[in-house]
């Protein structure tokens, strides 16, 4: 069972964040995902061989070192085709998206809901922002025409600042795990404790956190990030996981991830509950009752159901005006 001792929860208060160790079962959880995700990865280097976008489905390699070689051969990254839920943008009839019964098994997960179930309470809504993320290593990784990183460092930010402004009333739960050991060199999280008290800060979009100036995301891709003048950055860590391992954080806790300077890639998943009836930061997107004791019956208990949700939600967003999520115009001064 995944119940919090008191000694967790204070802090998890405290501070803002709180790793339990072997929550996540990896034989019964995560080597499916892996496995599934094994199948993804194969679909995928059978389309692109098939176009011409690589010269090998690399067959014989093993998940990360296949990954890499996809990408790096390609130019391209293809995490959209892995991830289960749809991009912010652009959404199309034929957006890829991976929604496998391993992913839902992960979601439902009973360790996992009764630890999150210690921090928000026994309604429990999964809330529709949700990724996995696969990041090869900097050194073989997509760039664009600038030489940038396409998929790399996650600048700082605090998960409501990347939710619309109705999740500042929400009391939304952010759960990260790894598929694998996650270290500094290969791009773990780090925290800022203490960082959830007080205001959800100001998020620049296009913020380049290495020169501090903003960038087009279109020519950078840095998305949003809290320029290090507004938090206090040197009392970072970093937050060495292992496979198993879970990290709890709140929504206002400022998180990055480091880059990821190894030879294997860093993946992991990254989940958010919140309890039933509120607000979820991205409303249009489908979020399910996980667990209810009030109401039973509206629990989706299966995997069908939930891929149901997410493909006639990606078949009405695709016939009408794209949605904008971001709440930053970046005029704020702290952008300048």
């Amino acid at each position: 069972m995944g119940k919090l001792t008191n000694e967790q929860l204070s802090h998890f208060e405290e501070f803002g964040f709180l790793k339990v160790e072997n929550l996540i079962d990896s034989e019964k959880i995560i080597d499916p995902i892996i496995e599934e995700y094994h199948g993804v990865l194969s679909n995928l280097a059978d389309e692109l061989y098939a176009e011409g976008k690589i010269s090998s489905k690399y067959e014989d390699l093993p998940f990360g070192e296949r990954i890499t070689k996809i990408y790096s051969d390609s130019g391209e990254n293809y995490n959209q085709f892995f991830d289960f839920s749809l991009p912010q943008t652009g959404i199309k009839e034929d957006t890829p998206f991976w929604t496998g019964p391993a992913i839902f098994n992960a979601l439902m997960h009973e360790s996992l809901l009764d630890a999150v179930e210690s921090i928000i309470g026994k309604e429990i809504y999964s809330n529709p922002i949700q990724h996995v993320r696969i990041k090869v290593p900097d050194k073989h990784a997509p760039r664009d025409e600038n030489g940038m990183i396409k998929f790399g460092t996650t600048p700082w930010h605090q998960d409501a600042g990347v939710a619309t402004k109705e999740v500042d009333n929400t009391d939304m739960l952010t759960v990260w795990f790894p598929l694998m050991d996650a270290n500094e060199e290969n791009g773990c999280l780090q925290v800022v404790p203490g960082s959830h008290v007080g205001k959800v800060l100001t998020h620049c979009p296009g913020f380049n956190p290495k020169t501090g100036k903003k960038e087009s995301i279109l020519n950078g891709g840095f998305g949003l990030s809290i320029p290090t003048t507004e938090f206090e950055d040197q009392n970072a860590m970093a937050v060495p996981m292992k496979k198993g391992d879970a990290l709890f954080l709140t929504k206002k806790t400022v998180h990055s991830a480091l880059p990821n300077i190894s030879d294997a890639i860093r993946w992991s998943f990254d989940l958010r509950y919140q309890p039933i009836g509120q607000p979820t930061g991205r409303d249009i997107f489908p979020g399910f009752v996980a667990r209810s004791l009030e109401n039973p019956d509206q629990i989706i208990k299966d995997a069908e159901t939930w891929d149901d949700l997410w493909h006639s939600t990606r078949d009405k967003l695709s016939k009408e005006e794209q949605f904008a999520f971001n709440r930053w115009d970046g005029d704020d001064i702290a952008c300048a």
